[in-house]
């Protein structure tokens, strides 16, 4: 009986630490994802990465690959690399179209990253097929931190404005097709100019007004 006490405390005392780590953790992502100049945000994607996303359908896997984008796959695989997509919601859904998230739950996050543009990367050659994914932007050299993936073939409309596609659903699309549509464009695409009240309120406006929203539990990057 003492021996198994004895292990309960162990296990207890074990839990308290990972416990603090994984706070100590997110305070320190916290904090680097407010400055957005820090330089682990300018560092070059690698050749190719391998992200999964854990999100409230299942998971889904996506490749990114640095010829395709170069500057689009750095920005996307840092902000990764550090949590900013951890818990963000799938927001804006135009069904059987794109379905698009970047916008972080944290109103203070989200504001710091909402200026901070991007060039546009030379459109080369892939084409806005089913199943890519790339940032959306209102404006020439605007793209930040939002992305969508397309739902099908986009390329009659999307190539030419250009939307530069960075990577590709590798598996778990049909997740993709099975995120909670419902709510439409209602939380407010780029152009609607419909967003503010998602960057004030951040994930709580959300829970409020559009509480079955589908989400990103935690994204990360499993190869290179």
């Amino acid at each position: 009986m003492r021996a198994l006490t004895k292990v309960l405390v162990v296990i207890f005392i074990l839990t308290l630490i990972g416990s603090a780590l994984t706070s100590a953790n997110g305070q320190q992502q916290r904090a680097l994802l407010l400055k957005p100049d820090a330089p682990e945000f300018t560092a070059p994607a690698p050749a190719r990465s391998v992200i999964r996303f854990e999100t409230s359908k299942g998971d889904v896997v996506m490749e990114v690959l640095r010829d395709w984008a170069p500057i689009g796959a750095a920005r996307f695989v840092n902000l990764v690399r550090y949590g900013y997509y951890d818990d963000c919601r799938f927001f804006r859904v135009r069904p059987g179209t794109w379905i698009q998230f970047g916008v972080n739950g944290d109103p203070a996050i989200a504001t710091a990253w909402r200026a901070r543009n991007l060039q546009d990367d030379p459109y080369v050659k892939n084409s806005n097929v089913r199943g890519t994914v790339a940032f959306a932007f209102a404006v020439p050299n605007g793209r930040t931190a939002q992305v969508f993936i397309n739902m099908r073939d986009n390329s009659a409309t999307h190539d030419r404005e250009p939307f530069v596609p960075f990577g590709r659903v590798t598996e778990g699309l049909d997740i993709v097709d099975a995120l909670n549509t419902e709510y439409g464009e209602g939380p407010g695409g780029i152009r609607a100019g419909r967003q503010d009240a998602f960057f004030a309120g951040g994930n709580a406006y959300l829970a409020k007004d559009f509480p079955r929203l589908d989400f990103i539990r935690r994204a990360s990057i499993v190869s290179r």
